[in-house]
């Protein structure tokens, strides 16, 4: 009389595995995306912060003329975090938000938040 063998065998163990790795993959994908959306939405939520800083400092000074990120910190909105000026004129300025290693971009008054850079 045989007795009972007790246990997996080697290939019900490697299906588990196969079956472990594959979720484990769309769970990272899942959490890199998760990142990344996460990353944009501060980056475009800092932009929209410092857009009243931003007409403010036109209503003040004529114009865009000048403005630069510390200037609109010390006088308008010391919590603006993480935005660069990156060209101010009478009509329009250009900023700029890094978060998460992606970046954004407004061209205003009037444009919209985007990837692309400013023209």
């Amino acid at each position: 009389m045989r007795g009972s063998e007790d246990g997996f065998t080697l290939v019900e163990l490697a299906v588990a595995l196969v079956v472990i790795g594959i979720l484990g993959a769309l769970a990272l994908a899942s959490h890199l995306g998760a990142r990344e959306r996460a990353g944009d939405a501060t980056a475009t939520s800092n932009i929209r912060v410092a857009v009243p800083a931003m007409e403010a400092y036109r209503l003040d000074n004529d114009g865009y003329a000048g403005m630069t990120a510390a200037a609109l910190r010390a006088r308008y909105s010391p919590s603006l975090a993480d935005i660069a000026v990156l060209s101010a004129s009478r009509d329009g300025y250009c900023v700029r938000a890094v978060a998460a290693g992606r970046t954004w971009y407004k061209a205003g008054p009037d444009a919209e938040i985007t990837r692309a850079a400013c023209p």
